[in-house]
């Protein structure tokens, strides 16, 4: 009877110690004690963010606060706007003007909003839109209206024997061709008789993508800029090459590459004065062999000794020939399924 009471109390006093470091090996008293500070710290951060919105909005300022959360790290905190959009216009800024041929399709306003985007984020950005149609459609100027830009909408529509694939002629003439013309012919127009801006011309196709550093690189070009262009001419890149000088010797390009200016329609930026100079210099209607229509341009205004490599002497990517894929429609049928006057 004595033993078996001493049994019991040795496992009443013995229960209780194992429970505890079994505890112990499971939660550490590091362990809590940084859980307790992780959540005194949140509580400090909680109050101060309450009173940075509180005295944020009583002084009539923004109220926009992003927190960066990261483990064990202390919350990122930004009570300003950094952006306004579009950046303001600035007058010692030289102009990019930007040249956008574009043609009805389902994909058009998708690929304009895109392109919008993007150019709501340059300073001192003027697009000159310039649509392959007999009259400016009401997609489009809606679009432009409501952007927020600096625009000029143009049209001019391309004759059918002219389009791509339908003359019978070996030197038809590329799509975009009259478009971009009309767009240096309104820049020449306007400038004609008032002293032209600092700034630069550029040819952007609305299906492309381009960075935003592409436009500050362009953007103090004495006479004409050149960079690399990617997924063109069946290769990953396509790019002037340039010697250790800094000088453009020839074209890293498989198609073609004897071209005077074996170069893509992004790949090139050209100053508004040069192009006010030549008024002659434009984009040739008949013939020119596919591929030869930037030198169509390019050989009555320049050399190869007078192009400027940019994008860290061509070394960098920073456009990207890019087409949204076509979408496939087979369920409208020939009346149409959906709604056609919602805009799409």
């Amino acid at each position: 009877m004595l033993r078996r009471r001493n049994l019991l109390t040795t496992l009443l006093i013995a229960l209780p110690w194992a429970l505890l470091l079994t505890l112990w090996h499971q939660y550490p008293t590091t362990r809590y004690l940084s859980l307790l500070r992780k959540e005194t710290d949140e509580n400090v951060t909680s109050k101060a963010l309450l009173n940075g919105t509180s005295a944020l909005r009583e002084e009539g300022l923004p109220s926009c606060i992003r927190q960066q959360q990261s483990i064990g790290a202390t919350p990122k905190v930004i009570q300003n706007y950094v952006y306004s959009r579009p950046p303001p216009w600035s007058d010692s800024l030289p102009t990019i003007f930007v040249i956008t041929p574009t043609y009805t399709r389902p994909v058009q306003k998708a690929e304009l909003t895109r392109l919008a985007n993007t150019f709501l984020h340059v300073q001192n950005l003027h697009w000159v839109v310039v649509e392959d149609s007999p009259r400016r459609t009401n997609l489009v100027s809606n679009l432009l209206e409501k952007a927020g830009l600096n625009f000029t909408h143009l049209n001019v529509e391309t004759p059918k024997s002219l389009k791509l694939g339908l003359s019978w002629i070996p030197s038809h003439t590329p799509r975009g061709t009259l478009q971009r013309n009309l767009g240096l012919h309104w820049l020449r127009d306007s400038f004609s008789n008032i002293a032209p801006p600092e700034g630069v011309v550029y040819f952007a196709d609305d299906d492309n993508t381009y960075s935003l550093e592409l436009f500050e690189e362009m953007r103090y070009t004495r006479r004409v800029s050149v960079w690399p262009v990617a997924f063109v001419g069946g290769l990953r890149y396509e790019s002037p090459k340039v010697s250790p000088a800094g000088k453009v010797v020839g074209w890293k390009t498989v198609f073609d590459p004897n071209r005077p200016f074996a170069i893509d329609m992004a790949g090139f930026a050209i100053s508004i004065k040069l192009i006010l100079e030549k008024p002659q210099a434009s984009f040739k209607l008949e013939g020119v062999k596919g591929g030869y229509q930037e030198t169509s341009l390019l050989k009555d205004l320049v050399t190869m000794d007078g192009l400027e490599p940019k994008a860290a002497n061509c070394t960098k990517v920073l456009v990207w020939h890019t087409r949204t894929e076509r979408p496939t429609l087979v369920n409208e049928g020939k009346r149409g399924f959906t709604d056609p006057r919602v805009e799409v």
